[in-house]
C-alpha cells in the first residue's frame, strides 16, 4: 500500500485547506484511513479516521467543529477538510492505512501504512 498526501500550504489564520491523500490499492474500503499530524519538535497525534464506510469517524478534540474526514472509496482518496485554522495547526500532516479494530483509531501503532506528509503552515 502506498500513500500520496497533497494540499498543504500556507494560509492564514481562520483560512481554510483540503488536504487528499491517494492510496494505491486494490482494497481500499478493507482500511480504516486515518489523519495524524507532526509539528517541530513535538509527537506525533491523531487528528481523524474514517472506517471504510465513514459509519464510523472520529476526531480529535482539538478539531471538533473544525475539520472534517470524508473519503471516497472508488478513487482510492480520503481527504481532510480544514477550517476555521489556527497557527497551532501547523504541522506535517500524514495520512495511514491500517486494519484498525472500532475504539482504536487514535492509536499510531495500529496503523500499517503511512503516507510521506504534506506541510500545513498557518500563520497569525
Amino acid at each position: 500500500v502506498q500513500l500520496q498526501a497533497s494540499g498543504g500550504g500556507l494560509v492564514q489564520a481562520g483560512g481554510s485547506l483540503r488536504l487528499s491523500c491517494a492510496a494505491s490499492v486494490r482494497t481500499f474500503n478493507s482500511y480504516v484511513m486515518g489523519w495524524f499530524r507532526q509539528a517541530p519538535g513535538k509527537e506525533r497525534e491523531f487528528v481523524a479516521a474514517s472506517s471504510w464506510s465513514g459509519g464510523n469517524i472520529v476526531y480529535a478534540d482539538s478539531v471538533k467543529g473544525r475539520f472534517t474526514i470524508s473519503r471516497e472509496n472508488a478513487k482510492n482518496t480520503v481527504y481532510l477538510q480544514m477550517n476555521s485554522l489556527k497557527p497551532e495547526d501547523t504541522a506535517v500532516y500524514l495520512c495511514a492505512a491500517g486494519r484498525v479494530p472500532v475504539g482504536s483509531y487514535h492509536y499510531i501503532n495500529e496503523y500499517d501504512y503511512w503516507g510521506q506528509g504534506t506541510l500545513v503552515t498557518v500563520s497569525s
